[in-house]
C-alpha cells in the first residue's frame, strides 16, 4: 500500500485555546494563518475546498463546494509547543511532558566557550534573531572575521550562519556537528541548523538549498514500527533530518516547494510499499517568519494548483494494495502576526482516497492520531499514543 503524507510545514488552522499563553505578550490567542492569509490575500484554492478545507472548523473565507469529495477535520497539539520538532515528533507518537529548551538571552558561556573550543573560532551575536535580519547585521563583520554567526529564536534552535566564501560548507556542517553534540542534557536544543548565506552586504541571501538540520534523536516512532514491520519509509525534503535520519528507508533532497512537489508526485507514481512522507518548508521559512502574507498566499495556490497531479498518483483499493493521502500542517506562522515566531494553533487535517465522500473527522485530541492512523493502514504494530481514523477512510 502507498500512503503518502504531506506537511504543509505552518499552515495552521485557528489559535488553540492555550495560545494566549504561547509567544510574547499579548501570546498567539487570535492568530489563525489560514484565514488571516486568505483575507490579506484573496488567495483561491479550489482543489483544496473539494477537499474539504472549508468544512474545517472556524476555516472562513472558502467558497461553498457543493460536493466534497475528502476528509477534513482539525488536530490539536498536545506537547507543550508551537515549532516543528514538537508537532512532528507527535505526528509520529512523542507527546512531549515538557517543552525543548529555549535560549531568550542567548547561550550561556558554558555553551559558547565549548563551542569555540571545539571549533577553534569566535562568534557573532548570541540572542534572538530574524534569520534575514541576523546576517544584514552581522554580515559584514563575518566577512572581516571569519567568526560564526549564532542566532537562535523563540523556538528551541542553534542556528550557525557563515557566508560560502568564507567558509567552506562542509566546514559548516562540521561546526553544526560539534554544537550538537555541546548541546544535550541541560543545554539539549530540538535542532541546530547550518545557514548557509551568500552575495555582497546589504543584499546577502541565505542559501536555503544548502541548509542542514541536525536534530535531537527521538525515541521511538511510528516510523520505527514500520520499519519493524518491513514496510518502507521515504522521507521527502527536511523531514528526516527533523527525525535525525532515524526509522528511513530513502531520502530526497529537495530546495524548495515546487521541487518538493515535483519530487513527491514522482515517488507517488514509482513502487513502494510503506509511507511517503513529505514536508513543504517554504510557508514557514520564506513566507510566514518573514510575514509575507502575499508570498504565503501564493505559495498555497500553487500548491493547490499541483494537487490534482498529486491525486492522480494515489492508486485505488484494486492497484498497489490501494493507497492515501493526508494533508497535514505541524503549527502556525501567521504572515499577518506581530513578530516573526511561530504561533499556536490547531493543526490542518486532510484526508483522500479514490472514491471517497465527504468524511468529518471531527477535532482529533492529538497530532498522534495521524501515526496511529498510518500504522494501522500499514499492518505496523503501534501501542503508544493516538487514536487511528483508518476506518473513517475505507
Amino acid at each position: 500500500m502507498k500512503f503518502t503524507i504531506i506537511v504543509l510545514d505552518s499552515v495552521g488552522v485557528g489559535a488553540l485555546p492555550d495560545a494566549a499563553s504561547f509567544g510574547t505578550p499579548p501570546g498567539d490567542g487570535g492568530s489563525h494563518t489560514l484565514n488571516h492569509t486568505l483575507a490579506a490575500t484573496g488567495a483561491q484554492l479550489p482543489n483544496l475546498a473539494r477537499l474539504g478545507l472549508g468544512m474545517v472548523p472556524t476555516v472562513t473565507g472558502m467558497p461553498a463546494v457543493p460536493d466534497v469529495h475528502g476528509a477534513y477535520g482539525r488536530m490539536r497539539e498536545v506537547s507543550p509547543g508551537k515549532d516543528t520538532s514538537t508537532g512532528h515528533w507527535e505526528f509520529m507518537g512523542i507527546q512531549l511532558r515538557h517543552p525543548f529548551q529555549v535560549f531568550p538571552d542567548g547561550f550561556p558561556p558554558a555553551v559558547m566557550d565549548a563551542f569555540t573550543g571545539a571549533t577553534g573560532t569566535g562568534y557573532l551575536c548570541n540572542r534572538p534573531y530574524s534569520g534575514t535580519e541576523v546576517i544584514r547585521d552581522f554580515g559584514p563583520e563575518h566577512l572581516k572575521t571569519g567568526d560564526p554567526i549564532i542566532y537562535t529564536s523563540a523556538d528551541s534552535v542553534f542556528q550557525i550562519a557563515a557566508h560560502l566564501d568564507v567558509v567552506p560548507i562542509e566546514q559548516l556542517y562540521d561546526w553544526c556537528r560539534a554544537a550538537r553534540e555541546i548541546l544535550q542534557g541541560e543545554y539539549a536544543v530540538a535542532r541546530v541548523i547550518a545557514r548557509p548565506f551568500r552575495g555582497s552586504a546589504p543584499d546577502f541571501e541565505r542559501a536555503g538549498e544548502l541548509r542542514h538540520d541536525y536534530s535531537l534523536t527521538p525515541p521511538p516512532t511510528v516510523l520505527d514500527a514500520l520499519r519493524y514491520a518491513g514496510r518502507e519509509v521515504i522521507g521527502v525534503g527536511k523531514i528526516p533530518d527533523i527525525y535525525d535520519h532515524r526509522g528511513f528507508s530513502e531520502e530526497i533532497h529537495t530546495d524548495d516547494n515546487p521541487d518538493g512537489i515535483a519530487k513527491t508526485t514522482q515517488r507517488m507514481g514509482q513502487d513502494f510499499d510503506g509511507l511517503l512522507f513529505c514536508n513543504l518548508v517554504d510557508f514557514d521559512a520564506r513566507y510566514g517568519h518573514r510575514r509575507d502574507p502575499a508570498g504565503y498566499g501564493a505559495a498555497l495556490e500553487a500548491f493547490d494548483a499541483a494537487l490534482p497531479g498529486l491525486l492522480a498518483q494515489v492508486p485505488d483499493d484494486d492497484t498497489d494494495g490501494g493507497g492515501a493521502l493526508l494533508i497535514i500542517s505541524d503549527h502556525g506562522n501567521d504572515p499577518t502576526w506581530h513578530g516573526s515566531d511561530h504561533t499556536r494553533e490547531y493543526g490542518l487535517l486532510l484526508g483522500w482516497r479514490p472514491g471517497i465522500g465527504a468524511v468529518d473527522l471531527g477535532e482529533r485530541a492529538t497530532f498522534a492520531d495521524v501515526g496511529a492512523t498510518v500504522a494501522e493502514a500499514l499492518g505496523a504494530r503501534w501501542t503508544g499514543p493516538g487514536e487511528s481514523f483508518w476506518a473513517r477512510l475505507k
